[in-house]
């Protein structure tokens, strides 16, 4: 599944709230916490609010081969979705990695991404 022109980002410029779909191109859910240390670039995860809002799952950072300008692509099968932990934000909070709803610092309130600096780079891409 492809959305408008994507282009690859660092697990650091994943978008605020963006789709993520499972391998075969079905939807998973929103993006919506990063699982990891920005200060020593360790990308554990992410938290995703599934499709119908009723559950919060934890996807490892070895199961995100792509992420985009645009989404997050794993390379999980739907039934292994309903095999993923529950988020546990006790877990990360207790690691000082976040919590559930704190944005990371490049992601604004419309889930956007900062405008563009200097030679046409955002921040952390």
């Amino acid at each position: 599944m492809t959305l408008g022109e994507e282009k690859p980002v660092s697990w650091l410029a994943m978008p605020y709230k963006g789709q993520v779909f499972d391998k075969d191109g079905g939807t998973i859910g929103t993006a919506e916490s990063l699982l990891g240390d920005e200060n020593a670039d360790i990308f554990h995860g992410i938290a995703v609010k599934t499709g119908h809002g009723d559950r919060y799952l934890e996807v490892p950072a070895d199961r995100i081969p792509r992420i985009t300008t645009e989404a997050i692509y794993t390379d999980l099968s739907a039934s292994e979705v309903d095999s993923l932990q529950p988020y546990s934000e006790q877990k990360w909070e207790h690691l000082g990695w976040g919590g559930l709803f704190r944005r990371h610092p490049m992601w604004t309130e419309e889930g956007k991404p900062p405008p563009l600096i200097g030679g046409g780079q955002r921040p952390g891409i």
